[in-house]
């Protein structure tokens, strides 16, 4: 089968293109024939070396977190997903590849009348913003979120989860993505470009953090005692979290078929649309990584088999 891989840490030069053995499932894991995967910026700092010191991995490595596709077949403990099955799914590594094996935890059904495309291009986003909003944060109706980053891949999703969960959203983009989180349903649009957030956002009960740097250190005065700050990119400052009265946690969001699940309802109940960015083939597999590095994107980025 064919599968992108990389031998050594690097830029995406090391991304190369090969022909490898199909994997064979073990008992809890089903085989998917891929037919989307995308392209999240995780990939991009595991490739870089940024991530070695908290998740070590093994080269020959096939990078990939998500993927859409047909079941192929199933291992002998597999109980609720059957072969034929068109499935979207979570996974550690390995999705920029033909087949992928992955456990049965971490794959569901795709939503009613979403393409696979759009399937791949949900689940990590789903998956993630459910490990915010719901399991982490606890979201609760009226509640006002702020959330950096509103327009990317993740953000979009974690905008239309916050308000399908009542919340009050003020969000934060740039150029394009103003008019998409504003059609998304964003209460308050904020351009980080030109307007200070920090003046405008006040009496927050929660602030999504998709952005880190000194975005993340500028929000925590903005949240009301009990308050929390919820980050996928960035460690919390204990400190200032302390001074302020407020939780502050870096998430992890780990995967969970019950979190796609969750997802789904929302999108086969119009609560939910997917930005796709662009779609690429596999073995543009380098450059589709460079243009996420790039930023800037209202989307993600679909690579197709």
């Amino acid at each position: 089968m064919k599968a992108i891989q990389f031998n050594s840490y690097g830029d995406s030069s090391v991304l190369q293109l090969e022909e490898i053995d199909k994997p064979v499932p073990k008992a809890h894991e089903v085989l998917i024939k891929v037919v989307a995967t995308t392209i999240n910026p995780f990939d991009i700092k595991n490739r870089s070396g940024a991530m070695k010191a908290f998740i070590p991995i093994t080269f020959p490595h096939i990078p990939g977190t998500d993927a859409s596709g047909m079941v192929e077949s199933i291992g002998s403990a597999v109980t609720r997903i059957k072969v034929g099955d068109l499935v979207f799914a979570t996974a550690a590594h390995g999705t920029y590849a033909e087949y992928v094996c992955i456990n049965e935890a971490t794959v569901a059904l795709i939503p009613d009348h979403v393409s696979l495309n759009e399937a791949a291009a949900l689940a990590v986003p789903l998956n993630t913003a459910y490990s915010i909003l719901v399991e982490t944060g606890h979201l609760q109706p009226n509640e006002r979120v702020l959330i950096h980053g509103a327009a990317g891949g993740v953000g979009t999703i974690v905008l239309q989860m916050a308000k399908a969960l009542g919340a009050y959203v003020i969000a934060t983009a740039s150029g394009t993505g103003l008019e998409l989180i504003r059609s998304l349903g964003a209460d308050e649009v904020i351009d980080y470009k030109s307007q200070d957030f920090s003046e405008i956002a006040a009496n927050l009960d929660m602030v999504v953090d998709l952005v880190g740097g000194e975005t993340q250190l500028k929000s925590y005065p903005l949240l009301k005692k009990g308050g929390k700050l919820l980050s996928i990119v960035m460690s919390a400052n204990e400190e200032l979290a302390s001074k302020h009265g407020i939780t502050a946690q870096f998430i992890n969001a780990i995967g969970d078929h019950k979190k796609l699940d969750f997802g789904k309802r929302l999108v086969e109940s119009h609560k939910i649309e997917v930005q796709i960015a662009k779609v690429m083939n596999i073995e543009q597999a380098a450059a589709a990584q460079d243009l996420v590095s790039a930023g800037g994107l209202n989307g993600k980025i679909v690579l197709n088999f």
